[in-house]
């Protein structure tokens, strides 16, 4: 079986190490980039199965590169994970907002973070569900067809946004939605949503869903995810 690889976009000598010894323990392939441009350069000279991608690099910095490759129709496929400060939450939001398939903040845990590459690729090789195929997370199902949400087999009544928030969370489960992002997979002709009434239809999907609604968490400063 063919290893899978991941570039490491870091400028910091020690963390590059650290993950690239965290990595190669597990058994993946590593490939190393210092700065934007050498990492644009490895990508050119052959795909990798992930990117993790520090921000903050010199020359082209980390969001430019994640625009770069989700821009690229070549490239767009590849998950990029992103690697930030903390507090550095606008930065988070663009990066989601141009692609990136999660974020997670220095300083780190290599377990954790080895866990969150994981789970990144495994959704990588699993097919999003069609806009019209019934969804199963937990012990909910979504069924867009026919517009209707069952909890344990028993029905929720949601309203026509309220369903269409659930089910962008539901459709990519694990994965972290901007306010915006979330608003506009629900935007429809009768439909005006904006990033801060996402919040109000959060609040009524718990309501709405009793104890499973805990599972659709808040991810601070960025948006909601529906845990896996």
């Amino acid at each position: 079986m063919t290893r899978q690889c991941i570039l490491i976009v870091e400028d910091e000598e020690e963390i590059q190490e650290l993950v690239a010894y965290n990595l190669a323990q597990q058994g993946y392939g590593v490939v190393r980039a210092s700065s934007g441009e050498e990492a644009l350069r490895a990508v050119g000279r052959g795909l990798p199965d992930l990117v993790l991608l520090d921000l903050m690099l010199p020359g082209v910095d980390g969001l430019e590169v994640c625009r770069r490759l989700k821009g690229d129709p070549a490239t767009g496929q590849i998950p990029v994970l992103m690697l930030t400060a903390k507090g550095e939450e606008a930065d988070v939001v663009a990066g989601l907002e141009l692609g990136a398939d999660d974020y997670i903040t220095k300083p780190f845990s290599p377990r954790v973070l080895i866990a969150r590459i994981r789970a990144v690729l495994r959704r990588k090789a699993g097919q999003p569900a069609s806009e019209t195929e019934p969804v199963r997370v937990h012990d909910l199902v979504i069924d867009p067809g026919r517009h209707e949400v069952l909890l344990a087999g028993e029905p929720v009544r949601l309203t026509l946004t309220e369903f269409r928030v659930l089910h962008t969370l539901a459709r990519r489960p694990g994965w972290v939605f901007t306010r915006r992002q979330i608003a506009g997979a629900v935007h429809g002709d009768e439909l005006v949503v904006t990033d801060r009434s996402i919040d109000v239809q959060i609040v009524a999907l718990r309501r709405k869903l009793g104890p499973s609604g805990r599972r659709i968490e808040t991810v601070r400063g960025v948006g909601y995810k529906l845990r896996e």
